[in-house]
C-alpha cells in the first residue's frame, strides 16, 4: 500500500532543554510495552499502584510511536505516520491552531463554557484570574467529538488528530486503567468499562508575561490544583513531554519539584474523577505551572494533551467493594455522600463553568477552596 501523503504544516521549533540546576522530581518510569500480557500486567500493577497512591505522576515510555509503522488500531490510523519524526509531527500539528489561524477566525470558534459547560474550541488569553488581579496568558484549543466546526487550517488535520487520540486512549489509557484496577484487586476491566472513546484532545500555548505580572503572581502561571476545567478533573491526563520547563508537582514531603523533560516520553497524572471512583485509594496529583527557568524565559510553552474522562452517566461513587478497603488503615474517602455524588457529565460541566470565575475562600497553608456541585475543591497557591 503506498504511503499516505500528509498535509503540509510548518515545522515547530521549541528550543533546547534547560541547563539550569533545578530540583527535579524523581518520578517512576513505566515501560508500557510490557502491559500486553498477563505476566506484564502483574509486574507493572504494583508500580502504577504505588505511583498513583503517593505522587499521582509517572512517566510512560515505549508507548509504540517510534516504530516504523502502526496499523493495528484500524483504518483510522492509516494516516498516522510513526517514523522518527512522529513526536515532531505531533507538535507541528499542535502549533497550527495558534500560528496558522487568524485572530478573527479564532473568535469564530471561541469557547462558551458558561453557556455550554464545555471548552470545545478556543479559550482566549486572560480568561482565568490567577492572583492579585493578574489574568492568565494561556491560549488553548480543544477538539472533542462534541465540537461544531473547526478553523480551515485545522480541518485537513482532523484525521491525524483523531488517530492520535485513539492511540492515546487504547494504547496508553486503557492499559493504565487495567493496571489501576488490578492495584485495587478489582476485575481488570472495571475502569476500562467506564471509559469509552470520545476523542478529546487539546493543545495549549502559554505565552510569556510582563515582569510586573510575574511579581504579582509570584511567577505562578496556573495555581496548584488536582483538577480544573477539562484538564485533570477526569481520570488520567497524558502530556507529551516537551522541552520548555514549567510543570511542578507537590510531593509528599511538601515540596514543589520540577517535572523534567524526557525525550519521547509521556507524563501521566491521575485526575479528580479517578480519585473519587477509587475512594481516595489513588491520589489526584497536586501540580501547577510556573514561569520557566532563566535560560528558557521568554519562550512560548506549547503542550499537546490527551484527557481521559469517565463516560457521562458514570456516577462518581467510590468502588467500596474493593478488597483493599478491608485492610487496616485503608479507609474509603468520600468527597460527598454517595447519594449526592455527581455524574461525570455533571461534574465536568460544573468544574468547567466555575474555574477561574468564582471567588475562592482562603484556608491555612496557602490553600484556597471553592464548592462545586456540592464538592469542596482545593487550590494550592
Amino acid at each position: 500500500m503506498p504511503a499516505t501523503t500528509l498535509p503540509s504544516v510548518p515545522h515547530y521549533i521549541s528550543g533546547p532543554v534547560t541547563q539550569e540546576d533545578l530540583d527535579w522530581a524523581e518520578l517512576p518510569i513505566l515501560d508500557i510495552s510490557k502491559a500486553h500480557t498477563p505476566e506484564g500486567l502483574a509486574e507493572l500493577a504494583p508500580v502504577v499502584c504505588d505511583a498513583m497512591r503517593t505522587q499521582g505522576f509517572l512517566y510512560v515510555v515505549n508507548h509504540g510511536l517510534t516504530q516504523a509503522q502502526v496499523s493495528d488500531i484500524g483504518n483510522s490510523l492509516d494516516c498516522l505516520r510513526t517514523d522518527s519524526r512522529q513526536n515532531d509531527r505531533i507538535f507541528d500539528i499542535a502549533d497550527v491552531p495558534f500560528s496558522q489561524v487568524s485572530d478573527q477566525e479564532k473568535k469564530n470558534h471561541v469557547v462558551k463554557p458558561l453557556e455550554t459547560g464545555l471548552f470545545t474550541g478556543y479559550k482566549e488569553r486572560q480568561y482565568f484570574h490567577i492572583d492579585n488581579g493578574v489574568r492568565d496568558q494561556l491560549e488553548m484549543f480543544q477538539i472533542t467529538e462534541r465540537g461544531q466546526g473547526y478553523p480551515a487550517a485545522v480541518r485537513p488535520l482532523l484525521p491525524e488528530i483523531r488517530a492520535w487520540s485513539e492511540y492515546n486512549h487504547f494504547k496508553v489509557v486503557h492499559p493504565l486503567l487495567r493496571l489501576l484496577a488490578l492495584g485495587m484487586e478489582l476485575p481488570e476491566d472495571t475502569f476500562v468499562n467506564m471509559h469509552q472513546f470520545e476523542g478529546p484532545s487539546e493543545t495549549w500555548s502559554t505565552f510569556p508575561r510582563t515582569d510586573e505580572d510575574e511579581e504579582k503572581s509570584k511567577n505562578v502561571w496556573l495555581k496548584g490544583h488536582t483538577g480544573y476545567r477539562l484538564a485533570d478533573l477526569g481520570s488520567l491526563t497524558i502530556l507529551w513531554s516537551q522541552p520548555v520547563s514549567g510543570l511542578q508537582v507537590l510531593l509528599p514531603d511538601g515540596k514543589w519539584r520540577w517535572v523534567k523533560h524526557m525525550e519521547n516520553a509521556l507524563v501521566v497524572n491521575l485526575g479528580d474523577s479517578l480519585e473519587m471512583l477509587s475512594g481516595g485509594f489513588y491520589k489526584a496529583a497536586i501540580h501547577r505551572v510556573v514561569q520557566p527557568p532563566p535560560d528558557q524565559r521568554g519562550r512560548t510553552r506549547l503542550g499537546a494533551f490527551y484527557f481521559s474522562l469517565p463516560d457521562d452517566p458514570v456516577r462518581l461513587v467510590p468502588l467500596a467493594q474493593s478488597p483493599v478497603f478491608s485492610r487496616a488503615g485503608v479507609e474509603v474517602k468520600r468527597r460527598c455522600a454517595d447519594a449526592d455524588a455527581p455524574t461525570a457529565a455533571a461534574w465536568r460541566a460544573a468544574r468547567v463553568m466555575a474555574y477561574g470565575q468564582t471567588v475562592l475562600t482562603k484556608r491555612e497553608g496557602n490553600v484556597e477552596e471553592e464548592v462545586v456541585n456540592g464538592v469542596v475543591v482545593k487550590h494550592y497557591n
